[in-house]
C-alpha cells in the first residue's frame, strides 16, 4: 500500500483538545500536516475553559510535527473567520476541515429545556456551518478542499434521551449531502463520519472496559481517508473499534395509487407495497425522487 500523506497541507480540526479530535490531530500531524488545534476547552456540557488545545499542539510539537492552538468557539461565526484568517497568514491557505467539536446535554424530550436543545443544535450543526463557511471561498479560490463532517448512530438511527443531539447529527448528514453536490466543481469532497469512541463524550455510556476496544485512534484511520487527496465524496462512514461501516439514505420504488386507492385508507392498504424495499436506490441528489414519481407516472 501506498503511504497517504498531508504534506503541503494545512488541517484544522475542532474539538481537538481530546478525545477523536485530538486524534485525528496528532495523526494528521505525523503524516505531515500542519494543524490548528481548535478547542474551546469546555466540559462536556459546553460550559468552562481550559488549555486543552495548547497541549495537544505541545505532544505535536514533540513529536517533530507543526501545529498552532485556537481556542474559538464553533458557534460564533466570527471567531471561525478569524481562525481560518490567520491560519491561511501563518501557513498560506487552509485545506482540511474536520468539525468535531460538540456538546451533550442529554435527558428525555419531555424533560428537556428548550435552551439545552438549540445550545446542543447551535454547537453540532451551526458550529459545523460556520466554520465550514469560513473556509468555503478559500477552497473555491484554492480549487482544493477537504471538509469531515461529525455525525452519530443517534442521528442516523436514534436513541433514548437525545433528541437535541440527534437533530443536530442528522441535520450535519443533510448538510454533507448538499455542500457534496455544490463543492464537487471545485475539487471539494464533503463527507460525514458517525464514530463510536470512549471519549469523556460517552465515559458514561461505555463500560469501563470497552474503553480500550473503542480507543479513539481506532477511528482515526477512517477520518483520514475521509480528507485525503483521493477521497469519496458525499459518504456517510460509521467508525468504532477497528470496524467500519458504510451508511445509506434510501428511496423504495414506492407505488403509484389512483382513483380510489388514492386516499387514506388506500394508503393504509397499500402500505407493504409503498415500503417494499427490492429496487430501491442510493439517490445522489433530491431532484432523483421527482425523477422516480415521474417515471411511476409515465408507466415505468
Amino acid at each position: 500500500m501506498t503511504d497517504i500523506r498531508f504534506d503541503d497541507k494545512v488541517a484544522i480540526v475542532t474539538g481537538a483538545g481530546g478525545g477523536l479530535g485530538r486524534g485525528y490531530a496528532l495523526e494528521l500531524a505525523r503524516r505531515g500536516a500542519k494543524v490548528v488545534v481548535n478547542d474551546l476547552g469546555g466540559s462536556r456540557d459546553g460550559t468552562g475553559h481550559s488549555d486543552a488545545a495548547l497541549k495537544v499542539v505541545e505532544e505535536i510539537e514533540a513529536a517533530g510535527g507543526t501545529a498552532m492552538s485556537n481556542g474559538g468557539n464553533v458557534a460564533e461565526y466570527d471567531q471561525m473567520a478569524d481562525m481560518v484568517a490567520k491560519a491561511k497568514e501563518k501557513w498560506g491557505g487552509v485545506h482540511i476541515l474536520i468539525n468535531n467539536a460538540g456538546v451533550l446535554r442529554d435527558k428525555s424530550f419531555a424533560k428537556m429545556d428548550p435552551a439545552d436543545f438549540e445550545f446542543v443544535v447551535r454547537v453540532h450543526l451551526l458550529g459545523s456551518a460556520y466554520a465550514t463557511k469560513a473556509c468555503w471561498d478559500l477552497f473555491r479560490d484554492q480549487n482544493y478542499g477537504r471538509v469531515l463532517m461529525t455525525a452519530s448512530s443517534t442521528g442516523l438511527f436514534g436513541n433514548f434521551g437525545q433528541a437535541n443531539y440527534g437533530a443536530a447529527k442528522l441535520g450535519l448528514a443533510g448538510l454533507t449531502k448538499t455542500l457534496a453536490i455544490e463543492g464537487a466543481k471545485n475539487n471539494i469532497k464533503v463527507n460525514t463520519i458517525a464514530p463510536t469512541a470512549g471519549t469523556r463524550m460517552t465515559e458514561d455510556l461505555f463500560p469501563e472496559a470497552a474503553f480500550e476496544a473503542f480507543a479513539p485512534e481506532k477511528v482515526a484511520p477512517g477520518a483520514l481517508f475521509l480528507v485525503s487527496e483521493d477521497a469519496p465524496t458525499n459518504v456517510i462512514l460509521g467508525a468504532g473499534a477497528g470496524v467500519f461501516q458504510s451508511s445509506y439514505v434510501t428511496l423504495t420504488p414506492g407505488k403509484l395509487l389512483k382513483g380510489d386507492d388514492l386516499s387514506v385508507e388506500g394508503v393504509a392498504a397499500n402500505w407493504d407495497a409503498i415500503t417494499d424495499r427490492n429496487g430501491e436506490i442510493v439517490p445522489q441528489t433530491g431532484a432523483e425522487q421527482s425523477m422516480m414519481i415521474g417515471s411511476k407516472l409515465q408507466g415505468g
